[in-house]
């Protein structure tokens, strides 16, 4: 199983120490860096500026949010830092949720997948480069059907260093995941558990088996962002969690859909995301992240000294899952890469 460093969300600047991290992970023999982007720094500009001193991981978004920029945009970012990296980058893209996508970029959200399908159509007509692109769906025209009528079909003036770089897409819902599968290069998990490995075998199985479907079992990456933390108190491990699985459960995501509470219901622990939801919505966040049973943690976090984490490691390589990605700074990278190898 390879390993890859998951920067994250920025807070409220840049997180300290992270091209030291970068590479430390790049040292270690780590596959992959990824950056992540929602409503403050952007996905693009951190990957570029601190992969410009890498030379070997591949350079991964995850996610990029497909509302924040048209198709060609998406593709000429991807373009360009492909050609910077010597053909390293991974353009990893999510249709994110309502909240962020309406009331942060003002586009609608109504038929995620619908859109990302079509989004994803142009962005590959981008990167072949075998004609002017045209495109007309029910969400992206090309040229714009309207406005002053001159637009023209334009082809891209850069010539990719790769036709087919690799578009991992990001998803949680069944649907969308078989959706992965059938056009996309990659799927991002987010709260993977070994314990839904079959849920997501079979819709990952269905997206394979549509016609015209791209990759197979054999091609397709999965690359899954999961909690690490090593110390001999597992208790004080799950309490640094706690709070971030208090967020997604609680608030990234109305009370009446949030995709990530949906993932824990799914698990089996649908009494517990309804609490904890509620805690959260009334302002009670300490209270809601008391609420996630250590059991909770585990179920899609590697926590505790290293023997556990060795032991539980078993289950995950048996999973769907290519890649873990990890997150913490340079030493927790060297444990893991100790403990993992």
């Amino acid at each position: 199983m390879k390993l890859g460093y998951h920067i994250g969300y920025w807070s409220s600047g840049p997180p300290h120490g992270a091209l030291e991290t970068i590479l430390e992970a790049e040292r270690l023999g780590f596959d992959s860096v990824w950056t992540a982007e929602a409503y403050g720094s952007d996905a693009f500009t951190p990957l570029a500026w601190w992969g410009s001193s890498t030379s070997t991981v591949r350079l991964g978004t995850n996610i990029v949010q497909m509302s924040a920029r048209t198709p060609t945009a998406t593709a000429m970012s991807a373009l360009s830092l492909d050609h910077l990296s010597g053909g390293r980058f991974v353009l990893g893209l999510g249709a994110s949720g309502p909240q962020v996508v309406e009331g942060w970029y003002g586009r609608p959200y109504p038929r995620p997948l619908a859109r990302t399908r079509e989004y994803i159509d142009i962005v590959r007509q981008v990167f072949a480069r075998e004609a002017p692109v045209t495109y007309d769906g029910d969400f992206f025209q090309l040229p714009y059907r309207g406005g002053a009528g001159l637009g023209k079909p334009l082809k891209p003036t850069v010539h990719p260093l790769r036709a087919e770089l690799p578009i991992y897409l990001a998803a949680e819902g069944p649907k969308n995941v078989a959706l992965s599968a059938e056009i996309a290069d990659g799927w991002l998990p987010m709260f993977f558990s070994p314990r839904s490995n079959e849920f997501y075998r079979d819709a990952l199985a269905e997206g394979f088996a549509r016609p015209g479907a791209r990759r197979g079992w054999e091609d397709f990456e999965v690359p899954a962002s999961v909690p690490l933390i090593v110390d001999d108190d597992v208790e004080q491990c799950a309490d640094l969690i706690r709070p971030s699985l208090a967020l997604y459960i609680g608030g990234m995501g109305a009370k009446q859909m949030n995709f990530h509470r949906d993932v824990f219901a799914r698990l089996g622990y649908e009494e517990t995301a309804t609490k904890v939801q509620e805690l959260y919505l009334a302002g009670h966040k300490k209270d809601a992240a008391a609420a996630i049973p250590t059991k909770l943690v585990e179920d899609i976090a590697l926590i505790g000294p290293p023997a556990k984490i060795r032991d539980e490691l078993q289950a995950w390589r048996e999973t769907v899952v290519t890649s873990l990605l990890l997150r913490g700074d340079a030493s927790l990278l060297r444990k893991a890469a100790e403990i993992v190898s």
